[in-house]
């Protein structure tokens, strides 16, 4: 593949704008931290990517879908999180990858894995820094910008509007009932992290339906379970739980099918 068609690619375009919200979120805040995270994350990312394809042989060594991985993971985690543990997550979320497969697929949304493991494993902080939740309110302007590029790219905005949209009504439903933090959710940086994560990571290819009817579900119960997390205990943890919870409904109503 040529570079301008891996650009017009899906994957390219989620590359792209990855690599500019960790640019613009790290030279806004004046702090280059995010960088070199990225920088370790997207290493680390590769390499371990690459010696799995050199076990299972792949014919196709282009590791993008790792890079993305471990750009994820850089734009979540706190800045002041040590390398040692950036790298970790990373290889957590590769791991994953690898194991937890269906079909050649993975089962679960690699990043979001690592991280919940990472929360779980090493007590780790994510701050959302790269969906710009420390910046200025006018910056999600640029997210929402690179987040609708991203989606039409890979033809997904049934899903993330119905992820999008449930978590409102059910945020909204929450504020009525005085139940959890819901006018919290509404601010940055929760704001922040769940337009990060319904742009750049609902919208992952291999672990989501490419059917819109098979979308609306998915996107409708990684932000059921989602809210139903968050007004029970509240963190960050939810949008990862959400996600991981549609993409095992995904794996299961597909193998199910399939056996049928």
């Amino acid at each position: 593949m040529t570079i301008q068609k891996w650009i017009k690619s899906p994957k390219g375009y989620v590359s792209i704008a990855m690599v500019a919200c960790l640019v613009i979120a790290s030279l806004a805040a004046l702090d280059m931290k995010g960088i070199v995270h990225g920088l370790v994350a997207v290493g680390t990312a590769i390499i371990v990517d690459m010696m799995f394809g050199l076990v299972n042989r792949k014919k196709r060594m282009m590791p993008d879908g790792a890079w993305i991985t471990g750009l994820i993971v850089a734009l979540i985690l706190s800045t002041s999180t040590s390398w040692e543990i950036v790298a970790s997550t990373v290889i957590l979320a590769i791991v994953s990858k690898y194991v937890l497969v269906s079909r050649k697929k993975p089962i679960f949304n690699p990043a979001a894995l690592g991280l919940l493991l990472s929360v779980l494993i090493f007590g780790t902080g994510e701050s959302w820094w790269g969906a710009f939740g420390d910046l200025p309110v006018w910056m999600m302007v640029l997210l929402l910008a690179g987040g609708y590029m991203v989606t039409g790219r890979v033809n997904k905005f049934p899903q993330v509007f119905a992820f999008l949209g449930t978590y409102f009504i059910l945020l909204l439903v929450m504020g009525q009932l005085h139940t959890g933090d819901a006018g919290d959710a509404l601010r940055t940086p929760f704001i922040n992290a769940l337009l990060f994560c319904g742009f750049f990571m609902v919208t992952d290819l291999p672990t989501s339906p490419a059917k819109y009817k098979d979308q609306l579900v998915f996107g409708v119960v990684a932000a059921l379970v989602g809210a139903l997390i968050y007004s029970l205990f509240g963190g960050l943890m939810y949008l990862f739980i959400g996600l991981l919870c549609a993409n095992l409904y995904h794996f299961l109503r597909t193998r199910f099918s399939i056996l049928a």
